[in-house]
């Protein structure tokens, strides 16, 4: 048996304030006349949090446009201007949510690889390692924080940029910086590290590594989304680091249905990550029938409405392009139903979900 050797997170900083000591960790790692850029989710544009962005000589603030998620059009956009503008870079720091932490791997790593983005999507394709790159998550729940992947949406595929080179240098997790989310929002994302949860624990690749870390998301979620009746500081803090947990059980193990059909919906539709993936786990009883009862109250107590009917009056054409998209995830379906999925889980089948949803 041949067991995965993994990277992981080079350095993690956590608590209240400790986004103030991005100065001092920053400096040991800036390159004589080289800037450090700071990718912020645009969210953040003339907001108190930018004067904060211990920002000095050359550096430089991109806002990221991150209305959709990130394409790989767009991350060679902003690798090209890097290059054009500085030649290289001493680091880039991305700060926001999930899809700007993509963004933020994505550029570190097409700074030092040749081609577009999209020549990387997959499993161990990228040759280089990146520039220093630094993850500050805003909201809570995607995982990508500590994830080997950059999720992007390219010309015939929405997939990772799923490699060794891809985990960040550095995260700082600060949960004053979640303190605003809006509340849909937060409960999509933090749904999505629950979902990670249940398909992690649930999947073939269950191991006792993915499972510790697995167990103890699904508890601080569980705390935060069941048993709480109030948002407050302590549900920051517990979120964020189901976020983390959640992330790192499925770093040696996988995601599942939910993740691989709600690819298909990202990409054709659009469907941002953590609203796709409730909408899908909501048709998933056959699946996981506890976590979609649980789902189902959290839901209900939080009094979120998930959108329905997204997929009515989509032609064949459509169809068939989400389909070969979540098919395309075959990791995914190999967890969530075994070496013999493609039995399972029939073209046809796919297409009775999607037409539910």
């Amino acid at each position: 048996m041949k067991f995965r050797n993994f990277k992981m997170i080079g350095y993690v900083i956590y608590g209240r304030g400790s986004f103030d000591q991005l100065d001092e960790i920053l400096e040991p790692n800036r390159k004589t006349g080289l800037p450090m850029i700071f990718l912020v989710d645009h969210f953040f544009e003339n907001k108190p949090l930018i004067k904060r962005i211990p920002a000095k000589g050359n550096d430089k603030i991109i806002y990221a446009d991150v209305t959709d998620e990130p394409k790989t059009k767009y991350v060679d956009s902003i690798a090209k201007q890097l290059k054009d503008e500085f030649g290289t870079i001493s680091g880039i720091v991305g700060i926001g949510g999930g899809s700007t932490m993509d963004l933020a791997k994505a550029v570190s790593l097409m700074m030092n690889n040749p081609g577009s983005s999209a020549d990387y999507q997959g499993w161990d394709l990228v040759k280089f390692p990146g520039v220093y790159k630094v993850g500050i998550p805003t909201l809570s729940g995607t995982g990508a924080e500590v994830s080997r992947t950059c999720v992007l949406t390219g010309p015939t595929r929405k997939l990772g940029m799923n490699s060794d080179f891809t985990p960040f240098d550095q995260i700082v997790l600060d949960p004053a910086l979640t303190t605003n989310a809006p509340t849909n929002q937060r409960f999509y994302t933090g749904m999505d590290c629950y979902i990670h949860c249940i398909e992690s624990l649930q999947g073939t690749y269950l191991n006792e590594f993915s499972k510790s870390y697995g167990e103890k998301a699904l508890e601080l979620c569980q705390e935060v989304f069941v048993k709480k009746n109030s948002w407050d500081d302590d549900s920051d803090d517990k979120l964020m680091m189901a976020s983390y947990a959640g992330g790192m059980s499925i770093a040696y193990s996988q995601v599942g249905v939910a993740h691989a059909v709600s690819y298909g919906l990202a990409y054709l539709l659009g469907t941002k990550h953590g609203i796709g993936n409730c909408i899908v786990m909501n048709h998933l009883e056959e699946y996981y029938p506890a976590g979609v009862k649980e789902f189902r109250k959290m839901v209900e107590k939080n009094n979120i409405t998930i959108p329905t009917g997204i997929c009515k009056g989509l032609n064949d054409e459509q169809f068939d392009t989400m389909i070969n998209v979540s098919l395309g995830m075959k990791p995914l379906w190999e967890n969530a139903l075994g070496k013999d999925w493609e039995k399972t889980m029939t073209r046809d089948k796919l297409r009775k979900l999607y037409e539910k949803l």
